[in-house]
């Protein structure tokens, strides 16, 4: 099969329709872990509306703007000074060029390393995310 070039001209990626490509989350506990964030935070900011705070949620931040590289998948975060509204996932570009201002990665032992370390790189160099954190609810580090 050939695509010619016309026929590349008339495909159209719609905005804002990256869809998230997070796993589940590991366990249960984990789940409610990031419950327990999500509307802690919405019950204390429920007047607020300049901010968006969700987890296991696909960050998509490719300079080239392409949902196929470079991508994270917090397992909670929280953005500030944008509108509060539901999302299919955080596309950088399309968000003003804004990363989460808070990280909080919850520790599985199939996580853990990739938390404490490649995340963390990225989080700190790329996202220049001010508040990282991560929590291990088993020895509670």
């Amino acid at each position: 099969m050939v695509i010619v070039e016309d026929e590349l001209k008339e495909i159209i990626f719609p905005k804002s329709d990256l869809l998230s490509d997070e796993p589940p989350m590991e366990t249960e506990l984990h789940l409610r872990q990031l419950m327990l964030l999500i509307q802690s935070l919405e019950f204390l900011w429920k007047d607020r509306q300049d901010f968006y705070a969700f987890g296991n949620l696909t960050i998509y931040y490719s300079p080239n703007q392409r949902k196929s590289e470079y991508f994270r998948g917090p397992d909670f975060f929280v953005v500030l000074g944008v509108a509060r509204k539901p999302r299919k996932s955080w596309v950088v570009w399309e968000e003003e060029g804004k990363y989460p201002h808070v990280i909080i990665e919850i520790l599985s032992d199939s996580t853990a390393e990739t938390d404490r370390g490649l995340k963390k790189e990225i989080y700190q160099e790329t996202f220049r995310t001010p508040n990282y954190f991560w929590f291990d609810p088993t020895s509670l580090e």
